[in-house]
């Protein structure tokens, strides 16, 4: 076996060289595309391969070339084509698995991995192509791929993997890794030749020269190949810079037209300064550039402000904020304002871009707004601690309600919430009342009056109301606002005046008359009495009887006259309320059955001591009493209740009559009005002014053909 001469042509390697690094430049030029380009990517991914297939290929044939055999050598094209295509083949596999979003170690280890083969396949299929056998050195081989393999390593991590590389603009980048690879490739052909043993078959070489002329015209047509390469990225790469100027001149005139735009220094001086900054500013350009903002400062803002507003884009970070600016005339204007940090290769800031956009009538209207909403919270302030305010929808659902209306209702928010105010009707309105009302505001019309309601523990309020309609566009109320003032003790205090009015009245006739009554009353009385005695018809006696009893009738009509006229001073005792209610019960016991009445009583405690008079409270009780039972002509049922409420004792005397009439109701207790035949008024009261003389009340509940319940409510002394 005899080793073949070899001699060294300088100027073909050089030729390879070149051609392999401008195939290098090309196919990084065009996967670099592949990154940023949202088209052509099959095209760039193939062109970018076959670039650097090439590139391997050329190094190979022409080093080979350039070491030439003594005795030339031929070469089998079919083996070459296959070369070119099996390098081309393991450069896309390399350059696929870089190909994705997210670059991995594991993707860089595959990918020089590929292009480690490429440059074995090549060179051994070179080999075979010329019809030489040959082998490798084993310890030369492993030293020469594992430097081949840190080669294409390096390259990819500096490209596809290194954050310091790959993030900013070094245009260094591009060319530094074109001659790494062609530093991969060359050193992977000179190490493959080295490690490798060449020797003729038989000890013979085919003679078979490679004409001068044809490597020149190989030499030119990878040239062009090459050249095509770089022209075609040059090409697509400045068709993409134009659409890039062509994209930021829109939209550097878009952020002209609508934003306030001003580039300063990293000393926030001025350096540029858009139209719309002179409009606003009311400065002149020449005026601005070289200032810095402090110029417009309008006095606001704290240096606190300022200081963080710095700190933040110093540290290259996006500052965004609202600033209050003055202009050259002292004007005051607001503006969003968004600052950009610019960052050299070391990462500090070099410039900043300031964008801004006119906010005066949005913080103006926040300011009129705020400035109503205060107004309006003042409002409803006074409102809710003056009135009793609730909100309903079309159909009178409560929607909402202030404390105050809970205050009176005693009903819980959550219990009137969803509810409509019949939870709070006490009777005493009609229906055509409501209908009235209704009927009102349902006309978008703002309705007024008075209305007695009922709370949750049953006691009665007034409140005067006003319901104000909230109409839609259509004009149809959508919801209603109910304002409420409580007039309860007005509504006392009228009803006391009125009652005063009648009882002045009534005492002014009482003291008229009384005594003028009373002494012919005696004389009549004596005297029916003494003929009586000596009468011995039958008839004659029963009309003497009428007599007396209609003389003791007036003149118990005479004795309330001189009570109103006179009032006695009320001697309040210690006593206890139950025998004296249940003394009376029992009095009226037998007068209740010959009515067919059943009359009970009920007490939940046997001691319930009270400060009162009497005999003034016993005449209450049976006043009340034999009302209740002339209530139930047919007959019934008269229930009287004591129990404890608080610190007050609750007598009830309920009926099972025929009820009061609402209008009727309204004036119980009036002299003189009465709804008995034989009526005189003055019994009820009488009585209310025997239960206010010590400091009681009396509610009077009814429901016409369902009975009326008289409630006496007294201070009493609960151990």
């Amino acid at each position: 076996m005899d080793n073949p001469e070899l001699s060294f042509n300088p100027i073909l390697l050089l030729v390879a060289i070149t051609l392999t690094v401008m195939s290098s430049y090309t196919a990084l030029d065009l996967f670099s595309l592949i990154k940023s380009s949202d088209r052509n990517k099959r095209f760039l991914f193939l062109g970018g391969t076959f670039s650097l297939g090439i590139g391997i290929w050329v190094m190979n044939f022409f080093g080979m070339l350039a070491v030439n055999l003594n005795s030339s050598a031929s070469y089998q094209i079919p083996i070459t084509i296959f070369s070119i295509i099996l390098g081309i083949s393991f450069t896309a596999m390399a350059f696929y698995t870089l190909s994705g979003k997210t670059v991995r170690k594991s993707n860089l280890f595959t990918g020089s991995f590929f292009m480690m083969l490429a440059v074995l396949a090549v060179h051994m299929l070179g080999m075979f192509s010329m019809k030489l056998n040959f082998f490798y050195d084993p310890v030369i081989l492993i030293i020469a791929l594992g430097m081949v393999f840190a080669s294409f390593y390096f390259c990819f991590w500096m490209l596809f993997f290194s954050k310091s590389f790959t993030q900013g603009n070094h245009g260094w980048i591009k060319p530094l890794s074109a001659l790494v690879v062609t530093a991969a490739i060359v050193e992977g052909h000179f190490l493959l030749s080295r490690a490798s043993s060449i020797y003729n078959r038989n000890g013979t070489v085919e003679q078979s020269d490679i004409p001068e002329s044809l490597i020149s015209y190989i030499i030119v047509f990878v040239s062009v190949l090459i050249l095509a390469g770089l022209i075609g990225s040059s090409a697509l790469i400045s068709k993409r810079l134009a659409v890039t100027d062509t994209n930021l001149k829109d939209i550097t005139d878009a952020l002209n037209a609508s934003a306030i735009v001003a580039i300063t220094d990293p000393k926030g001086n001025i350096t540029y300064v858009n139209e719309k900054f002179i409009e606003i500013s009311k400065y002149s350009e020449a005026e601005l550039l070289g200032e810095n903002h402090s110029i417009l400062n309008s006095g606001l803002h704290s240096k606190e402000f300022f200081k963080e507003m710095w700190r933040t884009i110093g540290s290259g970070q996006v500052w965004k904020g609202e600033i209050r600016n003055r202009t050259k005339d002292g004007s005051i204007y607001w503006v969003h304002t968004t600052i950009v940090p610019f960052l050299n290769s070391k990462g500090r800031p070099y410039q900043y871009v300031s964008i801004r956009s006119d906010i005066t009538q949005r913080k103006k209207a926040e300011a009129s707004l705020k400035e109503t909403l205060k107004e309006v919270s003042d409002i409803n302030f006074a409102l809710d601690q003056s009135s009793i305010v609730a909100f309903t929808d079309e159909k009178g659902i409560i929607k909402s309600v202030n404390e105050k209306f809970c205050e009176i209702s005693k009903y819980s928010r959550e219990e009137l919430i969803g509810r409509d105010h019949s939870l709070l009707n006490s009777g005493l309105h009609s229906k055509e009342f409501f209908k009235n009302l209704w009927k009102t505001i349902g006309s978008g019309q703002v309705w007024k009056g008075e209305i007695r309601n009922r709370a949750k523990d049953g006691s009665f309020y007034w409140v005067d109301t006003t319901i104000v309609p909230f109409l839609n566009e259509n004009g149809k109320p959508y919801q209603y606002l109910a304002i409420r003032n409580d007039i309860t003790e007005k509504k006392k205090s009228e009803e006391m005046l009125h009652r005063q009015d009648k009882l002045a009245a009534v005492g002014q006739l009482a003291a008229g008359v009384a005594h003028e009554i009373r002494n012919p009353l005696t004389s009549m009385k004596g005297y029916a009495e003494f003929l009586q005695m000596d009468e011995l018809d039958p008839q004659r006696q029963e009309f003497l009887e009428i007599i007396l009893d209609e003389i003791d009738r007036v003149n118990n009509i005479v004795e309330e006259f001189m009570v109103l006229a006179k009032p006695k001073a009320v001697e309040l005792e210690e006593k206890n309320i139950i025998p004296i209610v249940q003394n009376v019960v029992s009095m009226l016991k037998f007068e209740a059955r010959k009515r067919n009445v059943k009359l009970e009583f009920d007490a939940d405690e046997d001691i319930v001591q009270i400060e009162c008079d009497e005999n003034r409270l016993k005449q209450v009780f049976l006043n009340f009493i034999k009302n209740g039972i002339e209530a139930m002509p047919d007959g019934g049922d008269l229930r009287v209740t004591t129990e404890i409420q608080d610190e007050n004792v609750l007598i009830s005397i309920k009926d099972t009559g025929v009820g009061i009439p609402p209008d009727t109701l309204k004036k119980i207790g009036e002299p003189f009005y009465t709804t008995k035949k034989n009526g005189n008024g003055l019994g009820l009261m009488v009585s209310f002014k025997i239960i206010e003389s010590h400091n009681g009340k009396v509610y009077i509940e009814s429901e016409q053909n369902k009975g009326t319940t008289f409630k006496i409510l007294l201070p009493a002394k609960i151990a």
